[in-house]
C-alpha cells in the first residue's frame, strides 16, 4: 500500500511523471504548465481560471514538500516540478488566453528566471518544506510576467497575443 501510495505522490509532485526525466526535469515540467495555459486559453475567464488553477495545485502540492525531499533524499528535488507549473502560469496571467505565440515565449521567459534565480526568489528558497519549494517559482513568474511579458504585449501589441486578439 505504501509503494502505491508513494506512485500516486509522486504521479503527482511530478506533474503526470513529467518531472522524472533523467533531463532537464525543471524544463519538462513546465511543459505541463503550458499544457494547462493551452487548455484554459480559449475559456471565457481565462485568468481567474489559471489562477484558480495554480492556486488549486499549490494547496494540494504543498503538503507534500517534505515527502518530496524524503522521498528523493535531496531538498527541493528535481521531481518536484509543480512549481515551474504554478511559476509558468503566473508567466502567462493575462486577461485572454495566450496564443501558441505567447505559450512559447512565456515558456523561455520563465524558464530564464526559473534558472537565474533573481534574489528575491532565491531568497524563497530558504523556507522550510512546500513552501520553499514551490515560492521561489512562484517569484520567478512574477518576474517573468512583469519584466518581459506585460512589456513585450504593451510594446509589441500589433502581435497574436491573445486568442481574442
Amino acid at each position: 500500500m505504501k509503494r502505491l501510495t508513494d506512485t500516486l505522490k509522486l504521479g503527482l509532485v511530478s506533474c503526470c511523471f513529467l518531472g522524472c526525466s533523467p533531463f532537464a526535469p525543471g524544463t519538462v515540467g513546465t511543459l505541463g504548465g503550458v499544457a494547462i495555459a493551452w487548455a484554459l486559453s480559449r475559456t471565457e475567464h481565462y485568468l481567474a481560471w489559471s489562477l484558480a488553477v495554480a492556486a488549486l495545485i499549490y494547496l494540494v502540492t504543498r503538503p507534500l514538500g517534505r515527502w518530496s525531499e524524503e522521498y528523493a533524499g535531496e531538498k527541493d528535488p528535481g521531481i518536484f516540478v509543480m512549481d515551474e507549473v504554478i511559476g509558468y502560469l503566473i508567466t502567462i496571467a493575462w486577461i485572454g488566453g495566450p496564443t501558441p505565440l505567447a505559450l512559447a515565449v512565456a515558456f523561455f521567459v520563465f524558464r530564464f528566471f526559473d534558472i537565474v534565480k533573481p534574489k528575491l526568489a532565491r531568497r524563497m528558497e530558504h523556507i522550510p518544506g512546500g513552501d520553499g519549494i514551490l515560492l521561489d517559482d512562484a517569484v520567478a513568474g512574477v518576474y517573468g510576467l512583469v519584466l518581459v511579458m506585460l512589456p513585450a504585449r504593451l510594446i509589441l501589441h500589433q502581435l497574436p497575443w491573445t486568442v481574442a486578439g
